[in-house]
């Protein structure tokens, strides 16, 4: 829990308790300031070093002070890799700031990284500025913090197929998912609406799959801003665009989980390739929204042969443990009607077709393992049974029943978790949304862990994920309008051991912590009035 301790001798009773998002577990504040001014050096042993270039490029954006050699008079910033230190676990953090320095101590890079975030965050939020700020006294308050994650998953999803969004927001909400100590972005990549992701062994994904001739879901076409030269609307991402992503993200101790959807949510892939279909078609990207009846033929090999080829080339861009295959919203009409695929049923002894969902999910497992990772899908992978070594994404329910049974669980609930839903009940003041209503408030009364799971099997639960579906968000500006301040809320839930969480107190904390977000450039909503 979070430790305010009283002010030592000689400290002054005007030194504000730091704003830091996500609360660390333990902070002592003591006496004094360290004055960041020009010449101060940051040092990071070997380990770090990555880390300390990325500091010493922050620091000299928001101050205009380029980080040099430490002269007699100046301070320094220390950054290393301990390894274990009594009382932290991985990605735990030690900072510890004095008038003559700051020392950061990580159990391993990532704990590092994320001490440089809470060092960022006790300096003024100019620091975040994207020039150099005039006229700021660069104080750091001399505290001791002892840190460590709650959660080893702290996640955001971003579907970019409703609307495509650039390489170059994909880093900028990146960024900001650092900032929050968030390590997991789900990168939602096909659906029915489109392909996002180049595929050299079947280049009409793409060349077909990324596009539609409207914008879609009733809205004004103008909101929209990925047409290309033709007018047609959406986009994709070159393998050379994902790895750069994928690096981006790496160098921020952020993973990246791509969602290839199966065997459901496909239309964008069939209409491209209608031959692993159960009808041939026609298809089309070009959806209001909902769901749609676009699905893989269960019973044609050749299908699973193409699942298999895409997986080949998604495992050489994305080196993480997980691979996300959706397995959602599963319509069983064609699979009803489909000869091939009730021969397979027929063939495997199932006698309904969720069954056949559950044979499908489980044959592509076999590939995913073959590569060395784990599948991950949505609650319904768990109709007709889990597959072996399945993580299961909860937002439909079924937590405690796969954590008893063994099982992975990132908890992600429509009620808690959905960034698509209204911020506030007067929906006449908000941008158009899905429906529902997740106030701030909501979000940070999200406890992750279920009452009903026993201590035994909590180990399961990784953490807790945002989910952003961008039907009515089809600009990155939208985007970022309805993710924050939700995203700082979810970061303390996963960060923040739960007995230190008071909302009251997060409040005040975003009222500076919203001054980083302006600083910048991020969009979001500003009266929370109405979400207490």
């Amino acid at each position: 829990m979070a430790v305010l301790g009283a002010l030592p001798a000689g400290a002054t009773s005007k030194v504000p308790i730091p704003a830091i998002i996500p609360q660390p577990q333990k902070l002592e504040m003591r006496a004094g300031f360290f004055m960041f001014e020009r010449g101060v050096k940051v040092d990071a042993d070997a380990s770090s070093a990555a880390t300390g270039k990325y500091l010493a490029e922050r620091l000299r954006q928001g101050t205009g002070f380029k980080a040099s050699k430490a002269k007699a008079g100046n301070g320094m910033i220390r950054l290393s890799v301990e390894g274990p230190m009594p009382g932290l676990g991985a990605e735990g953090y030690k900072l510890t700031v004095t008038p003559e320095s700051v020392e950061i101590q990580g159990v391993d890079e990532a704990g590092v990284f994320y001490g440089v975030q809470t060092l960022l965050q006790l300096m003024p939020p100019e620091i975040f500025s994207a020039t150099p700020a005039t006229g700021v006294e660069w104080n750091i308050p001399c505290v001791h913090i002892e840190d460590q994650p709650r959660f080893k998953w702290r996640g955001m999803m971003l579907d970019v197929c409703r609307h495509f969004f650039t390489k170059e927001e994909v880093k900028t909400m990146l960024d900001a998912m650092a900032l929050h100590k968030l390590n997991s972005f789900h990168w939602h990549l096909t659906d029915d609406q489109a392909w996002r992701i180049d595929i050299k062994k079947y280049p009409k994904l793409t060349s077909v799959g990324a596009w539609r001739e409207k914008i879609g879901f009733g809205l004004d076409p103008k909101l929209g801003t990925a047409y290309d030269k033709k007018g047609r609307y959406g986009g994709f991402y070159t393998q050379a665009d994902i790895r750069e992503v994928v690096a981006y993200a790496a160098a921020r101790h952020i993973n990246v989980v791509p969602e290839i959807e199966m065997p459901g949510h496909a239309c964008a892939a069939l209409m491209a390739y209608p031959q692993f279909s159960c009808t041939g078609g026609p298809f089309t990207t070009d959806l209001p929204g909902g769901v749609f009846n676009g699905i893989y033929c269960a019973g044609n090999d050749q299908a699973f042969e193409f699942v298999d080829n895409v997986l080949k080339e998604v495992f050489e861009l994305f080196p993480g443990k997980y691979i996300h295959v959706g397995g959602d919203e599963v319509l069983p009409d064609n699979w009803k009607k489909c000869p091939k695929c009730q021969a397979r049923m027929k063939e495997q002894g199932l006698t309904k077709e969720p069954d056949l969902e559950s044979y499908f999910i489980r044959r592509v497992e076999k590939m995913i393992n073959a590569h060395g990772r784990n599948l991950i899908g949505w609650s319904e992978i768990r109709e007709g049974g889990l597959a072996a070594s399945a993580t299961v994404m909860d937002w439909a329910g079924g937590a405690v029943e796969s954590a008893e049974a063994g099982h992975d669980v990132v908890m992600s609930p429509l009620a808690d978790c959905y960034f698509d839903h209204y911020q506030t009940t007067n929906q006449a003041v908000e941008p158009h949304a899905i429906g529902g209503y997740l106030p701030l408030t909501q979000v940070y009364a999200f406890e992750p862990m279920p009452v009903k799971l026993a201590p035994q099997f909590q180990g399961h639960i990784l953490g807790a994920q945002a989910n952003v579906w961008t039907e009515y968000m089809p600009n990155f500006k939208h985007v970022e309008y309805m993710v924050f301040p939700r995203l700082c809320a979810l970061a303390e839930v996963d960060w923040t051991a739960k007995s230190a969480r008071n909302f009251d107190d997060f409040n005040r904390r975003l009222e500076i912590h919203c001054q980083r977000l302006d600083a910048l450039g991020l969009n979001r909503r500003h009266d929370r009035a109405d979400a207490r």
